[in-house]
């Protein structure tokens, strides 16, 4: 993994993490139709504003995946509490899968929360997300399921939660 870097994304950046992310949710069959979805994760600049995105690049500047990172008072927080970071939207894209990029992106939020003093990192994702759930667990997380949660009716999203 040395020929990809870690980091906050420039502002020419914004669009292609969007791309990426909506490319990697809608690969995988996790964009539920009708509900606008795909905006949200394009919006990075709205991210960037109201929480911290970290971005995988490599020595090309190709944006490989993307994560963001968000604190609990913030409007994108969604399971988590004080003295917990959560976060979301990790996505790789589907052509840099197997290079260990999801791991990456997933242990520097591990290390920003630890720069933060918080205790614990929590995340809710798709049920569906099976290979999402098993990146996790073999880092150590650990099912939180007092704070799944519905957001639609047939869409119900399942937490997990590492201490650090």
């Amino acid at each position: 993994m040395s020929d990809v870097e870690i980091r906050p994304p420039r502002p020419e950046e914004y669009a292609a993490a969007g791309e990426v992310t909506v490319r990697a949710y809608a690969v995988d069959g996790h964009l539920v139709a009708g509900i606008g979805y795909d905006v949200e994760l394009r919006d990075v600049a709205r991210r960037v504003r109201q929480a911290e995105v970290l971005v995988a690049v490599d020595e090309t500047g190709e944006v490989l995946g993307t994560v963001t990172v968000v604190r609990p008072e913030s409007d994108y927080a969604e399971v988590s509490r004080p003295g917990e970071l959560e976060f979301r939207m990790l996505a790789v894209a589907p052509s840099a899968r197997g290079r260990g990029i999801g791991e990456a992106l997933t242990r520097a939020v591990l290390d920003r929360a630890r720069a933060l003093g918080a205790h614990r990192v929590v995340l809710s994702s798709q049920e569906g997300m099976r290979s999402a759930h098993r990146l996790y667990e073999r880092l150590g997380f650990t099912r939180l399921a007092e704070r799944d949660w519905q957001v639609l009716p047939h869409v119900t999203l399942i937490a997990y939660q590492i201490d650090v």
